[in-house]
């Protein structure tokens, strides 16, 4: 008897307990019901309506970048210059859609490498061109080809658009024409193999590996856009000019820096880019699909009471106001001293790595399989 009136009590005390926890918030010390959430129907969103198509757009505006050269050399003057610079820049911000999925094909050819290591060798340049001889499938080229190599060819190889016509009018300017070909064929073929491994069996891997481990494609890219965002976007593009890694400016590491008043403009498109990838938005479309924030719906994630998907959505756009609100970043970096304004914006940039890189990853059970020694 005594046994059974010893289970009953045990019994009305759990429910009792189990009673006030349904009713309210959970306490600190009780872990929630894990969160079923299917990782597939992101994979294919980001394959089909994100990554692909950024491709495929890519490749389109290679091939623009081809036919302006050609009309160009077919007839040199400044009005075909013109036009050629047009197509380096649209081609070049569709470029920053593309350059943070490097996995899969364009991590196997080095893609990001290839064709945006900035600043240009300059020198390396106008020895490959003069003397006619060179390999731009060597990793030592790096920094000779791409589009900063073509931002030096078109916009710093001579100091008016009168002179680099007249440079490449010359009658010994084959070598020059020649070396602008060869980087634009190796771009070509670059971008034209990534995109076929894409569709020809690289797609479906990716979507297949749906798992929750470091081997999986949602883990391993989310490692990836983190190290993107972090090291190529806010390093990159705005510490290491602004000399926040160095303790002084460096103006000339700003990207397109032949073209310095488009830097600022390739940001902003590469910090588009970051968050409309968060979003899951389709490219070039208004839509969206499943995504890094859905996920963290379903996973119903707050940091400090606040809904982290919007926490990080507003961090995003904090930044972003910051940087519209600046001047060029050349002359932000090499007028201003210290250039104050563009390092609050770079703060607001930074305030977006702990979100992704600690919270976000946190709430997917996702490690972090890098080290930046910029730190967080």
């Amino acid at each position: 008897m005594k046994k059974h009136l010893t289970v009953l009590f045990f019994s009305i005390l759990l429910g009792a307990c189990s009673s006030d926890n349904g009713g309210g918030p959970m306490s600190d010390d009780v872990d929630p019901a894990p969160t079923s959430f299917e990782r597939g129907p992101i994979l294919e969103n980001w394959a089909d309506n994100i990554i692909i198509p950024s491709y495929e757009s890519f490749a389109i505006k290679l091939e623009a970048l081809n036919a302006s050269f050609d009309a160009f050399k077919t007839d040199t003057n400044e009005s075909n210059l013109l036009a050629l610079r047009a197509s380096w820049l649209s081609a070049y911000k569709v470029w920053q859609h593309v350059s943070m999925f490097e996995i899969g094909p364009a991590e196997a050819v080095g893609l990001r490498l290839n064709m945006n290591i900035y600043p240009s060798n300059t020198e390396k340049i106008e020895g490959h061109i003069a003397s006619g001889s060179y390999d731009l499938s060597l990793s030592s080229n790096r920094d000779a080809k791409g589009f900063p190599a073509l931002d030096y060819l078109i916009n710093g190889l001579a100091e008016n658009d009168a002179a680099i016509v007249s440079k490449f009018n010359t009658t010994d300017n084959d070598e020059l024409v020649a070396y602008f070909d060869a980087v634009l064929s190796d771009m070509t073929m670059l971008s034209v193999q990534v995109l076929s491994e894409w569709k020809e069996g690289y797609r479906d891997n990716f979507v297949a590996a749906d798992g929750a481990s470091s081997t999986a494609s949602l883990d391993r890219f989310v490692n990836d856009y983190i190290l993107y965002y972090e090291k190529y976007v806010r390093a990159g593009k705005m510490g290491i000019p602004l000399g926040v890694f160095s303790g002084s400016p460096l103006p000339g590491n700003v990207e397109a820096y032949h073209k310095g008043n488009v830097s600022k403009e390739l940001f902003l498109e590469g910090l588009n880019a970051v968050q409309d990838f968060f979003n899951g938005k389709h490219y070039g479309k208004s839509s969206t699909g499943q995504s890094l924030a859905s996920y963290l719906d379903a996973l119903n994630t707050v940091k400090e009471g606040d809904d982290l998907k919007k926490m990080i959505n507003d961090q995003f756009n904090a930044a972003r106001t910051l940087v519209e609100g600046l001047s060029t970043f050349k002359e932000e970096i090499a007028t201003k001293t210290p250039p104050v304004e563009m390092l609050l914006a770079y703060d607001e940039v930074q305030r977006v790595v702990p979100l992704l890189k600690v919270d976000m990853v946190s709430a997917m059970s996702i490690s972090i399989d890098f080290v930046d020694a910029d730190g967080d």
